[in-house]
């Protein structure tokens, strides 16, 4: 069967497009322990309500600038984050396994489950979209650096991004590219849901409704985050 030259770039951008669409099949939301921290700006333990120690980061040297792939990812300047936002271990009370992902839209947390009642939380931006995706989905596969392609129904309400549409082949990756330095591929059922877990140069924008969809986070936490996920990770969002 013969495909048109957009047929077949329609195809090959469906893997990289960034348009989100609604997942149904809502799920109750997990207990959350929230942790009790110290001023987010240094490396510390601190009881949480549970006793257990809570460990946080030393952001000076987690969010500093990063040499990636040839790319030099600039530092973030984590101290005009509110704290909750930065990366850490936390107490995290669930039924869902080691290993798989939780997005929490209402707080705007990532949580990496880890065993024992722990989570490595982050914090995310969403869109507008955002907290009406629910459900359960798999990481399918992740990619470093990735194309950034625009769906046509995008272009045509931004007009402007047409030469970042199917046809043009997308942006480059790079540094000013959307979805940062990697992308975490969300399908459903065995479909692409269009939605990804990205990396964004935009940081003041984590713990903000400020993208035109998926889930945001800060470029070396996307980085972290890409090192820790195996294989198809369940996902659960909230």
């Amino acid at each position: 069967m013969n495909l048109s030259r957009r047929s077949l770039l329609a195809v090959i951008a469906s893997s990289v497009l960034s348009a989100c669409t609604q997942i149904p099949k809502p799920e109750p939301k997990p207990k959350l322990i929230e942790p009790i921290t110290g001023d987010g700006g240094s490396p510390e333990k601190a009881a949480d309500a549970a006793g257990v120690p809570t460990k946080t980061f030393d952001y000076a040297r987690v969010y500093a600038p990063v040499k990636d792939e040839g790319y030099d990812v600039p530092g973030i300047q984590y101290t005009e984050i509110k704290p909750q936002f930065l990366r850490q271990e936390v107490a995290y009370a669930t039924n869902e396994p080691p290993y798989s992902i939780v997005v929490d839209t209402q707080t705007m947390f990532l949580y990496y489950v880890l065993p024992g009642g722990r989570a490595i939380r982050y914090g995310v931006g969403l869109g507008a979209a955002g907290r009406a995706w629910k459900g359960r989905a798999v990481v399918h596969w992740k990619r470093k650096w990735p194309r950034w392609t625009v769906p046509d129904d995008m272009v045509a309400r931004q007009p402007h991004l047409k030469k970042y549409g199917i046809d043009a082949g997308g942006m480059d990756p790079g540094l000013d590219n959307p979805l940062g330095a990697r992308a975490m591929y969300i399908f459903q059922d065995g479909q692409d849901t269009l939605y990804r877990i990205h990396g964004s140069p935009q940081w003041r924008s984590i713990g903000k409704n400020a993208s035109a969809g998926c889930v945001r986070m800060l470029q070396q936490d996307a980085i972290d985050l890409y090192d820790r996920v195996r294989g198809k990770t369940p996902l659960l969002v909230l």
